[in-house]
């Protein structure tokens, strides 16, 4: 079979089912008793173990096998869950991880993994591992129930798929009064109250004869619910003329279902399906009397196929090129002033608007792509510090374009390593703050109005303003006659200035003597902002926001002489005509008063050295007034064009790094304006 066409799919499916493994482990976690959970993982495990067989990547097969050896010895409950176990479990996930990211990068998918299988084998041997005990599952006596029932291959594979799932299978008995009248319709309305709550596998006597009343005054059913034995009893006995019900819960020892045999599933699959609802196994043997079978429950699925994003990229090229003749056939419109044209124009104009709609929401992806690696990371660490930490995940469904997705991963890392480092305190120092020992990170993202807001809080100890302030004096960034007048705010950022470090010894975990300062770079050049706000002793919030897309944009065009240039929308605050005799003189800076505010001016004709032919000062300044974070600044220009949405186009390689300028646009009218960096401006 001609594998390299089905590559591409095998390792996004891999990543899913590594993904599902990883969330689900952190569930059993928290719930180590919970064996649906371990169906789960075991089933993601299965699956990428025949996956990784039919492409031939062995190696990633066998480790998949011997870990879901593991899981298959704890689900059948021969060995506990401990953190011991589940760390050799997520050692395997990561190792599974980074052989399938070899293999997207064009490797073939080999690792040394021989410590970790070693580790597997021990624990599914119930040996020791690393000096700890495997813990073996106490056997609770109980008292051996005699199945009045039998079953057929198909009925066992039916029950062993509920137990897989976490249902619970009833033997049920029901004894009718000996003077009861109308028996086939008290078993009916047993039948009715089973159905509502869980689904009958088989009856006996049959169905048949059941509703024919072909029986004395009792009968079985094999029954799976979740629903306890007191609850089911108690319902079932509210029916008349029902003198006696047994409720037996059957372990899954008792049946001797046929081992698994699920085929992998296949990558070729052109069509993605969303994930069953967990319920009652939809094959029901037996129908209630008198009535129809119950539907069979559908798998649903979701009509998405996969898409290259090459191909999302060439489409978004193209419609940035519709964008580009958009705006120079209105041009053309408003100079021509012809009606028809105009009208076909102002059609086209809405109806691009709806395409770039749906482009755009294409490139969308939600956040939780990158927010799931979280989990897993925080846990790991905080063993490694030996700190009790939660992390909490908020609005992962929101949504951003994918460029800029692909960017805000490293920088959330930094921010979350740096609040479980340096934020969150060790359980005794918490303790004897007074603070429950278990620190909690939350991580949120929403959106609001054209931007995504990513903000990472922790119940830390919040930034250290001696320490901080004393670092900053040292390195030059504040004198000691200011240091005391600065808010804590202001003190905060200076955490995110080059190099700068707090930390007495450098580690791993954050930092590296490097501080914030990368992470600030990379969140402005995408066109965002990053703020911190903190409370000594009470915790920290990293507020990131971000444009939801970075490709079209809107813009407040301008004019300095005759050249034009492009503000971003969302940068701008408000516009403003002002007199020369309002500019005032504020150390050697020329500023106005904006709103009770100084605000410094900064004229984009001296910036850019736009060569004057004549002077363009008749009295009156057009000023557009910008922001970042809590700074403004007025950017002085000769006239306002108005607003207009325009495509992002780079400089190139050839005009790389030029001061407050982050790239270029075509207008309508052929020519080219530059985009101001207002973030670069304001200092």
């Amino acid at each position: 079979m001609e594998v390299n066409q089905y590559l591409e799919m095998f390792i996004d499916e891999s990543k899913e089912h590594l993904q599902s493994c990883s969330e689900h482990l952190l569930d059993l976690e928290k719930n180590p008793n919970d064996l649906a959970i371990v169906s789960e993982i075991f089933r993601s495990a299965h699956t990428l173990k025949g996956m990784a067989a039919t492409m031939g990547f062995e190696d990633l097969a066998d480790l998949t096998h011997k870990m879901e050896n593991v899981l298959d010895a704890i689900r059948n409950e021969k060995i506990s869950v401990t953190s011991e176990i589940l760390d050799v479990v997520f050692e395997s996930v990561d190792h599974l991880e980074e052989m399938v990211n070899d293999i997207a990068s064009g490797g073939d998918g080999k690792r040394d993994v021989s410590q970790t299988v070693e580790k597997l084998k021990r624990i599914e041997a119930q040996e020791p591992i690393d000096g700890i005990a495997v813990p073996q599952v106490e056997e609770v006596a109980t008292e051996a129930v005699e199945s009045k029932l039998s079953f057929d291959t198909f009925e066992k594979t039916v029950i062993n798929q509920s137990f897989d799932q976490g249902f619970t299978v009833y033997e049920i008995y029901v004894k009718l009064r000996d003077d009861c009248l109308l028996k086939a319709a008290r078993v009916f309305m047993v039948f009715e109250i089973l159905e509502k709550i869980g689904e009958v596998i088989k009856a006996v006597p049959t169905v048949e004869k059941l509703e024919e009343e072909q029986f004395d005054s009792e009968f079985y059913i094999a029954f799976v619910s979740k629903e306890d034995t007191t609850a089911l009893q108690e319902k079932l006995l509210k029916v008349s003329e029902v003198e006696l019900v047994e409720v037996t819960a059957v372990s899954k020892a008792q049946f001797n279902a046929p081992e698994e045999q699920q085929q992998p599933e296949p990558v070729v699959a052109p069509v993605q399906q969303t994930a069953p609802v967990q319920q009652a196994p939809a094959q029901v043997v037996e129908q209630k009397p008198a009535e129809k079978a119950p539907a069979k429950a559908q798998v649903a699925t979701s009509k998405t196929i996969r898409v290259n994003i090459e191909r999302l990229d060439i489409l978004m090229n193209l419609f940035e090129e519709l964008v580009i003749d958009r705006g120079r056939l209105q041009s053309i419109s408003s100079e021509v002033n012809h009606s028809e044209l105009t009208e076909t124009v102002e059609r086209m104009s809405r109806t691009m608007g709806d395409l770039q709609t749906i482009v755009l929401t294409m490139r969308m992806v939600p956040v939780e792509t990158v927010f799931n690696r979280f989990p897993k990371m925080v846990r790991q660490i905080s063993r490694d510090l030996n700190k009790k930490i939660r992390l909490d995940v908020i609005g992962a469904e929101t949504e951003l374009d994918r460029t800029v997705i692909d960017e805000i991963g490293d920088p959330l890392v930094h921010l979350i390593r740096n609040s479980v480092d340096h934020g969150i305190e060790s359980p005794e120092v918490r303790r004897a703050n007074g603070k429950p020992e278990e620190g909690t990170v939350q991580l949120r993202a929403f959106h609001s109005g054209n931007h995504v807001f990513i903000e990472i809080e922790d119940d830390g100890a919040g930034v250290n303003r001696e320490k901080v302030l004393s670092k900053a004096i040292a390195r030059g960034l504040v004198t000691p006659e200011v240091a005391p007048t600065l808010s804590d705010k202001q003190v905060a950022e200076f955490i995110m200035a080059a190099g700068f470090s707090t930390a007495d010894v450098i580690s791993d975990i954050s930092g590296r003597g490097v501080g914030l300062d990368v992470v600030k770079t990379t969140i402005e050049s995408l066109g965002g902002q990053i703020s911190i706000d903190s409370t000594p002793g009470k915790g920290s919030v990293f507020s990131i926001q971000l444009p939801l897309t970075l490709s079209i944009i809107s813009v407040m065009l301008v004019e300095i002489e005759k050249e034009i240039y492009a503000i971003p929308l969302s940068s701008i605050i408000e516009t403003s005509i002002i007199r020369t005799s309002d500019i005032l003189n504020a150390h050697n800076q020329k500023v106005i008063d904006f709103r009770g505010k100084v605000v410094p001016l900064v004229f984009l004709e001296e910036i850019f050295e736009v060569p004057r032919t004549e002077p363009a000062n008749d009295g009156f300044h057009s000023v557009v007034i910008v922001r970042k974070n809590d700074k403004l600044a007025g950017l002085v220009v000769d006239s306002f064009i108005g607003q207009q949405e325009i495509v992002l186009k780079s400089l190139g390689n050839y005009l790389t790094n030029i001061f407050a300028i982050s790239g270029a646009t075509i207008l309508g009218n052929g020519k080219v304006a530059l985009i101001v960096d207002c973030n670069a401006l304001i200092k």
